[in-house]
């Protein structure tokens, strides 16, 4: 079979297992691997030899970052296993291909949510786990960049539904305290989807149980307010590649891998904490030119803190950014 065949083949069993967004993702790293195939005169994925591999790893790692490449060669293994399983490929040829070793700084790199991944997780939520805690939970961190501290102190009275926004108030006496104290109270509006989601919710999966002080939170458990671990260990859960997409960018066994089980999930590579969803939506905001003074307020963080800290922003985003305020002049 060609490696046009065998792709294509692969994208159909995949196109009803995924989400579009990861499909879509599949079909373009796919098409990369395809390129390379047709430059290098290989026509039949019998043939692939783990020389083939290494060749198109070491030209595909001119171009991108460890991580990137990482989750391209991610791609072609997963590839390659469902050409094993149609005996099309020789029988253990993904394991000839080695996905790069990552180090601190690479990983470092990766504490954010990106745009893409945020829209990989919301597509997933609006299909399988709709109006759910967790689904109102991530929609509500990624859409404001609200550390969990907020999130953890909000109740249902301080969500005005009919206009859009949240209330985030200082009460360490009613067991909710906020990290910059009264100084970190605002009004964080929201928009038409994040309300739906939550009204939604409240609707039909809130548990409406009180906490020890006779509030109602926003977000609520059988046992009342939940503990800031169980919000956190939620979004390790819910950020799983394996979770959201069905596939996992390691290479990795749903057998035998221990993150699979939620009560490990922080485990996991790519699971991530609160913290990184609010690295990445403040990075969104910046990049769709929310001013920094905006974003500042929104996010309860000073602007000095938000460069150094929170905007993971490439130097070619950037740049973009200052263009498009040139252009206006």
């Amino acid at each position: 079979m060609s490696p046009h065949e065998a792709v294509n083949e692969y994208l159909a069993d995949k196109q009803s297992e995924v989400v579009n967004s990861t499909f879509h993702n599949h079909k373009h790293r796919l098409n990369v691997f395809l390129e390379w195939c047709e430059e290098n005169g290989l026509e039949d994925m019998n043939n692939v030899r783990g020389r083939h591999l290494h060749e198109f790893k070491k030209w595909r790692a001119q171009d991108i970052k460890r991580v990137t490449l990482n989750n391209q060669l991610g791609t072609v293994r997963q590839f390659l296993q469902f050409c094993e399983r149609l005996d099309v490929a020789p029988m253990g040829i993904n394991e000839r291909l080695a996905l790069p070793d990552l180090d601190r700084e690479d990983e470092v790199r990766e504490t954010i949510v990106s745009d893409e991944e945020a829209e990989h997780i919301l597509e997933y939520c609006e299909r399988f786990e709709y109006a759910t805690f967790r689904h109102a939970l991530f929609y509500i961190l990624w859409h404001t960049g609200m550390r969990i501290s907020s999130l953890h102190a909000l109740d249902i009275d301080d969500y005005n539904a009919r206009e859009g926004w949240l209330d985030v108030r200082h009460r360490p006496d009613r067991g909710t305290g906020l990290k910059n104290k009264s100084r970190g109270e605002r009004q964080v509006n929201l928009n038409e989807g994040v309300c739906e989601v939550i009204d939604d919710y409240i609707e039909g999966n809130h548990p409406y149980v009180e906490d020890d002080y006779g509030r109602m939170p926003l977000l609520g458990s059988k046992q009342g307010r939940p503990h800031r671990n169980t919000l956190t260990q939620n979004i390790y859960v819910l950020t799983r590649p394996c979770h959201y997409t069905n596939e996992c960018p390691h290479g990795r066994s749903r057998d035998s891998c221990d993150a699979t089980s939620n009560q490990h999930a922080s485990t996991c590579p790519s699971s991530v904490s609160p913290h990184a969803i609010r690295r990445g939506s403040i990075t969104a905001h910046r990049n769709a030119n929310v001013p920094k003074e905006v974003a500042s307020d929104r996010m309860d963080v000073s602007g000095d803190v938000l460069d150094k800290h929170y905007d993971m922003a490439s130097p070619g985003e950037k740049r973009k950014r200052r263009q498009e305020h040139l252009d206006q002049m």
